[in-house]
């Protein structure tokens, strides 16, 4: 009799060869369980990534909107600042974000646009107006702008105050070749003429003498490369030079003749 046969013979059952068991009810939702919430940490993850990414952006434009303003304090030439945006050219604190892309009223001394969207279709430009979370940033005219896209408000201040935008000083001193000022006798021989953005769309110019030490002053300047002419009156003869004006800053500069009149 064969092996098979026997076993039949003795009531026991053959050996399986195979498995057939699954997965109990209890494993599948411990498996789903643990999927869940790798999946939600991974998302929060993500999330939490995306959210510093906008951030990052977002700060980084609110800093290409302030320097469209107040001019990019990177670009120097001869160790001072040479770019001072709308301020710069206009004398006065836009309005508006629009005002950085469009003339607001025909001014002369507007030099714009100050900035760009990075990818335009030629049509205008609206992008930088939004953070990088779709939402408007905020601005009225001060000295700072803010985001409030992702929850919590981000603010860029342009300056500590609008003081030290639009009223800075210059200060001139002027002497003769062997460092003589001009005295109470010349004082009014020389005159220095400023000439600044008004605010309003055009230049104005103020006309000073210096003191008997040779000092002359200047006030309330905005931020700027101003041209300041210097003349000599008995001979017509002027000399034109150039203040670069910074935030919050007290220009000083002196100037010399190049012969001895005092």
């Amino acid at each position: 009799m064969c092996i098979q046969a026997k076993i039949a013979d003795s009531g026991q059952k053959a050996p399986l060869t195979g498995s057939n068991t699954g997965y109990s009810l209890v494993e599948m939702i411990v498996v789903i369980i643990i999927v869940a919430v790798l999946a939600s940490v991974t998302m929060r993850s993500m999330r939490g990534a995306t959210d510093v990414a906008r951030t990052e952006e977002t700060r980084q434009e609110l800093d290409r909107l302030a320097w469209a303003i107040t001019g990019n304090p990177a670009m120097i030439s001869g160790g001072t600042q040479i770019s001072y945006g709308y301020i710069g050219d206009v004398g006065a604190l836009p309005d508006s974000l629009g005002a950085l892309i469009v003339n607001p009223g025909g001014y002369s001394t507007w030099n714009g646009p100050y900035i760009q969207d990075k990818f335009t279709d030629g049509t205008g430009n609206t992008e930088y107006r939004i953070d990088a979370w779709g939402q408007t940033y905020t601005y009225s005219g001060g000295i700072t702008i803010s985001s409030a896209g992702g929850g919590s408000t981000i603010t860029r201040e342009l300056a500590n105050s609008v003081a030290n935008l639009l009223y800075n000083s210059v200060v001139v001193t002027i002497a003769d070749l062997n460092h003589t000022p001009p005295g109470e006798d010349f004082s009014d021989s020389v005159r220095f003429v400023l000439t600044f953005p008004d605010g309003i769309g055009s230049t104005t110019s103020t006309a000073k003498s210096p003191g008997s030490d040779g000092l002359v002053q200047f006030d309330s300047i905005p931020i700027g490369n101003h041209q300041l002419r210097m003349i000599y009156i008995p001979d017509n003869d002027t000399s034109v030079n150039f203040v670069r004006v910074n935030p919050g800053s007290l220009y000083y500069k002196e100037l010399y003749f190049a012969t001895d009149l005092w």
